[in-house]
């Protein structure tokens, strides 16, 4: 459809993620599907019955709220272009929602994975001395999750070069996060000390990629969540994901009184309220203080 591909190059010229350009167009896609009319003639009602039979068949909230905006991205560009008199969403209200915590492991969860890495690394050097390379990559992968907050891909993205490991600084450089934005995290004790584990043993090759494989490619992100898998499932701990790994970061900052803001900066957040989902109580801080109430 030729209005779509004009409006997905309208939406990379803006820089937004190909993971939005990609959700928007399949939005739209299902809603020109359901429409059964070109989308240059949707109106405010056809909007208002999408989103009542979206409710009606039980779609979540968040599910409707994400293909809302994408309709109104769209008809903001058709308004914008002369496809549409105006943007016949702009009217139309998002569908309320809970805000909801993220999953984040507790302190004693966070230091039982922890310490699951290193006793699997251990045992790996002895007794699986060819897979040690990529045991150690693994593990340092998951490390540098825990502690830096990175997306998944960010990891992989990584290069070499994106890394200051001095006596005065320890940080790395995240060229390309959401929304195509960078940023620099700076690395503590625990993180600087895998890494430098880590190029001391890295093969010399010719990729700039900081993660590799055995035959010298950049780590994909099934690798990363296969490694946190691995150990999530030795350490006890179920549905354990590399994005878990990154809440974890955050709530741990949160807790120990970090500020929203340094907190959204080092996570990449353009708003805050992303960020204050982590200010949002969880189970363990619900169940903690119930238990004040006793005697």
């Amino acid at each position: 459809m030729t209005q779509l591909t004009d409006f997905s190059e309208h939406l990379h010229a803006l820089d937004r993620s190909p993971a939005t350009v990609r959700g928007y167009v399949n939005d739209l896609n299902v809603l020109s599907r359901w429409l059964e009319k070109d989308l240059a003639a949707l109106t405010a009602a056809d909007v208002r019955e999408y989103r009542s039979s979206l409710l009606e068949s039980g779609t979540a909230a968040h599910t409707i709220n994400r293909k809302l905006a994408a309709i109104a991205a769209f008809g903001n560009w058709a308004a914008q272009t002369g496809l549409m008199p105006n943007n016949p969403a702009i009217s139309i209200k998002s569908v309320e929602t809970v805000s909801l915590a993220p999953k984040w492991l507790d302190k004693k969860q966070r230091r039982d994975l922890i310490q699951t890495v290193t006793t699997d690394l251990q045992t790996a050097r002895l007794r699986y001395p060819r897979l040690w390379l990529l045991r150690l990559r693994d593990a340092v992968s998951v490390i540098l999750l825990l502690n830096t907050g990175l997306r998944v891909s960010e990891l992989c993205n990584l290069r070499v070069g994106d890394l200051v490991l001095t006596e005065r600084k320890s940080s790395l450089t995240v060229r390309a996060g959401k929304g195509l934005k960078q940023r620099v995290v700076p690395l503590n004790k625990d993180a600087r000390a895998m890494l430098e584990q880590w190029l001391e043993v890295r093969p010399q090759i010719v990729s700039e990629a900081l993660f590799i494989g055995q035959r010298g490619e950049p780590m994909q992100p099934r690798s990363v969540q296969n490694a946190v898998t691995r150990y999530a499932e030795q350490a006890g701990l179920p549905d354990v994901t590399c994005h878990v790994c990154r809440h974890t970061f955050a709530k741990s900052l949160i807790d120990s009184g970090v500020t929203l803001e340094k907190v959204a900066a080092l996570l990449g957040h353009e708003s805050l309220n992303t960020t204050r989902l982590y200010i949002t109580p969880g189970e363990t801080d619900l169940e903690l203080a119930v238990t004040t109430l006793s005697e």
